[in-house]
C-alpha cells in the first residue's frame, strides 16, 4: 500500500482511538440484545403491525423473519428522488416473496438544492442533513428492525441519512440508489447560455429553455456535483452493490440490482455466519477508501464537510489536514463536469466506479480488504450486466473513453482535485480538478461582499471589469446557514473570459460546481464566528496560491489588529421562509473544519 494512505490511515486509528472505541462498545451492546422486536411489548408489537394484512402480521410476530426498515427521502420534487414514490411497494413486495417483511420506518425531509440556489430557502440546505440524521434516528427507533435500506441520493440527503443509521450501526445497512436520468444537452452548451443570459446576451426565455433540456426527466442530475459525488463515494465505501451506483433509472438492470440487494440483506442480518452491521462497514479504512474516491474523482468540496462529519458519527475522527496529504499522493483518474465537458452517463459508459477503483487499486491507493456490505472492497472491482434474465458480475475492464476515464498507467492531474489552503485569514478549501494552471496562482484587488447578489449588481454596472478578488463573507454556518454561491460562476467566469484575472474567497461554499474559477470556499473561522475576513477592505490584495496552499491577505498583520471588524450588512436573514425554526441551529453550529454539524462540539 501506498505509504501516504498507510500512514493517514494510521493517524486517524491513533487520533479517534478513545472516540472509536466507545462507540463500537455501544454498537456491539446494541446487536448482543438480539432481535429488538422480540423486546418490545404486546402493546408495542400491537400498535407496529395493526395496519398490516395477516400475512405480514405474522411474519413480524415471527423473531426469525427479517423486518427491513425503510427510510425514504421521497418527494417528486427531487428528479433523484421522484423515482422512490414506487420503491417502498416494491422492497415490501420482494420481502414478502423472500419470506419476509418491510415496513417504512420513516420520511427524512429532501430539499432540492436547485430549486433552492440562490433563494432564501438555501439558507436551510445544509441544516437540513442534520435534521435529515435526527429523523433518520427518530425512524429506527421503534426499535422493529433487523437491516435498513436507505432511499436517498442527493446532496445533505444521502450524508444525512447515513448520520442517522451510524447510530443503529448494529444493523446492516445500504444505499439503494435510484440512478441518473438520460442525457439531455451538452455541459458546454448550458455554461455558455448562462453566462450569455448573465452578460445580457440573451434573455429569460432562452435561458429557460436551456435549463429545461438540461433537466429534463426523472433521475439524478447528470452533472458530477454533490449528489452523484455521494453515489460514488458511498460505493467505494462499500454502502451498495458493487457498479450500481451509476445505471439509469427505470431500467431493467437497475430494477435487478434492486432485487438482488434485498436478497443480499437478509443474508447478512443478525444470527447469521455473514452478519455485516454498519458499524463494522464504516471504519477508519472504508473513511479513507471514500476520501480517495473523492479526490481522484475530482468531487464535491461538500464532503470536505460531510465526510467529516459523516465519520464523527462513527466515532472517527479526521480533519483537512487529511484531505492535504492524501491529495497529495492520489491523481485525478477522471474528468466530468464540471472538471470536463463529460457527464455522469458517459463516466458510466466509459467504465464507472470498478474502473475508477481498478486504476486506484492499481496504484496500490485503496484498502482492498475493507469490510463492505458485499464482501471486501476487492469484491467491487467488477461490473453488473444482463445476460437475459439473470444479473452477473464480470471483472471492471480499462477504460473505453480516456477522456473520461483515464487509460492504464496515465492520468488527469498529479495531485487529486481538492487543495486546503492556509494564510493569515484562516484556512479554506479550493477545488482544483476545473482550474487550469494558469489560473491557479492570482494576486489581485479584494472588492468586498456579504451577499452574492449584491456581486451580480455590481457586475451589472461594470463594477468589476478588472483583476479581482471577490470576497463574499458572511455566508458561513453560523451566519446564514452556509448557502451554496452558484449565482457568482456566470459572472466570474464572464469576467475571466473576458481576459480578467479572477478569483473568490468566501466563508460559504459552492459544492461540486465551482467549475473553473479559483474559489476559496467554507474559510474558517468564519468571518460570523470573529474570522479576520470581516477586515478585509476594498483594495486589499489577496494572494491567493493553489499549487502551494497559500491564501494570504497582503496587509500587515498589525494594520488587521488594528482594524475594526465590519458588521454584516444583511438584516432579517434569520426571519421568513422557516428560516426563524432554525435560530438554535446558528448557534449550535460548529466549524466547517469541524464538519458544520451541530450534533457534536467542536
Amino acid at each position: 500500500m501506498n505509504p501516504t494512505i498507510k500512514q493517514v490511515t494510521q493517524n486517524i486509528i491513533a487520533r479517534s482511538q478513545g472516540l472509536r472505541s466507545a462507540y463500537v462498545q455501544r454498537m456491539e451492546k446494541q446487536a448482543e440484545q438480539g432481535n429488538a422486536r422480540a423486546h418490545l411489548s404486546c402493546g408495542n408489537l400491537a400498535h407496529a403491525i395493526a395496519a398490516c394484512g395477516q400475512q405480514q402480521k405474522d411474519r413480524l410476530l415471527d423473531f426469525t423473519k427479517v423486518n427491513l426498515a425503510i427510510i425514504t427521502a421521497y418527494n417528486d420534487m427531487l428528479s433523484a428522488h421522484q423515482p422512490y414514490a414506487q420503491y417502498p411497494q416494491l422492497i415490501q413486495q420482494k420481502m414478502a416473496e423472500l419470506g419476509h417483511s418491510a415496513q417504512v420506518a420513516g420520511g427524512v425531509p429532501a430539499m432540492c438544492d436547485g430549486v433552492t440556489q440562490g433563494q432564501e430557502g438555501m439558507d436551510l440546505s445544509l441544516y437540513s442533513r442534520d435534521l435529515i440524521a435526527q429523523s433518520t434516528a427518530i425512524g429506527l427507533s421503534h426499535q422493529g428492525f433487523d437491516a435498513c435500506v436507505l432511499l436517498g441520493v442527493c446532496d445533505k440527503i444521502a450524508p444525512g441519512q447515513l448520520m442517522g443509521a451510524l447510530s443503529f450501526g448494529h444493523l446492516p445497512t445500504a444505499f439503494m440508489p435510484s440512478g441518473p436520468m438520460p442525457s439531455g444537452i451538452s455541459n458546454d452548451e448550458k455554461v455558455a447560455v448562462r453566462q450569455q443570459h448573465a452578460a445580457g446576451e440573451v434573455d429569460k426565455a432562452a435561458l429557460q429553455q436551456m435549463e429545461n433540456k438540461a433537466y429534463h426527466a426523472p433521475g439524478t442530475c447528470t452533472f458530477y456535483g454533490t449528489a452523484n459525488t455521494n453515489q460514488l463515494v458511498f460505493e467505494t465505501m462499500g454502502l451498495m452493490l458493487p457498479g450500481s451506483a451509476f445505471v439509469n433509472v427505470n431500467t431493467a438492470l437497475r430494477d435487478k440490482l434492486n432485487q438482488h440487494l434485498l436478497s443480499h440483506m437478509v443474508g447478512i442480518t443478525r444470527g447469521g455466519s455473514a452478519y455485516r452491521p454498519l458499524y463494522q462497514v464504516i471504519d477508519e479504512r472504508a473513511i479513507v477508501n471514500g476520501l480517495v474516491a473523492l479526490l481522484a474523482s475530482g468531487g464535491s468540496t461538500n464532503h470536505t464537510l460531510h465526510m467529516i462529519a459523516i465519520a464523527r458519527c462513527a466515532g472517527i475522527i479526521i480533519n483537512w489536514d487529511d484531505f492535504a496529504l492524501l491529495a497529495e499522493v492520489v491523481p485525478q483518474l477522471s474528468s466530468m463536469y464540471p472538471n470536463g465537458p463529460a457527464d455522469i452517463n458517459a463516466f458510466e459508459q466509459a467504465g464507472g466506479v470498478p474502473s475508477l477503483l481498478r486504476l486506484l487499486a492499481q496504484r496500490d491507493l485503496l484498502h482492498m480488504d475493507a469490510t463492505t456490505l458485499y464482501g471486501k472492497l476487492s469484491d467491487y472491482l467488477q461490473s453488473p450486466v444482463l445476460v437475459g434474465e439473470e444479473l452477473k458480475w464480470g471483472p471492471a475492464q480499462a477504460s473505453n473513453n480516456n477522456h473520461v476515464i483515464a487509460a492504464d498507467g496515465k492520468q488527469f492531474n498529479r495531485s487529486g482535485g481538492l487543495q486546503v489552503l492556509s494564510g493569515n485569514l484562516g484556512r479554506a478549501v479550493i477545488k482544483t480538478s476545473a482550474v487550469k494552471a494558469e489560473h491557479q496562482v492570482i494576486c489581485a484587488p479584494a472588492k468586498v461582499f456579504d451577499c452574492q447578489h449584491k456581486v451580480v449588481e455590481a457586475y451589472q454596472q461594470g463594477q468589476l471589469d478588472q483583476d479581482i478578488v471577490v470576497v463574499v463573507r458572511y455566508n458561513g454556518p453560523a451566519a446564514n446557514g452556509m448557502p451554496e454561491l452558484h449565482k457568482l460562476m456566470p459572472v466570474l467566469g464572464n469576467l475571466q473570459k473576458q481576459g480578467f484575472k479572477v478569483a473568490l474567497l468566501t466563508d460559504g461554499r459552492l459544492s461540486g460546481a465551482s467549475g473553473k474559477i479559483p474559489a476559496a470556499l467554507h474559510l474558517s473561522p468564519e468571518t460570523a464566528k470573529g474570522g479576520l475576513l470581516a477586515k478585509v477592505q476594498d483594495g486589499d490584495m489577496i494572494y491567493l496560491d493553489a499549487i502551494k496552499g497559500r491564501i494570504d491577505c497582503q496587509v500587515t498583520e498589525q494594520e488587521l489588529l488594528q482594524r475594526e471588524p465590519v458588521a454584516d450588512s444583511k438584516t432579517k436573514q434569520d426571519e421568513g421562509c422557516g428560516r426563524e425554526l432554525f435560530n438554535p441551529f446558528r448557534r449550535l453550529v460548529g466549524s466547517a473544519e469541524s464538519g458544520a454539524t451541530i450534533l457534536f462540539n467542536d
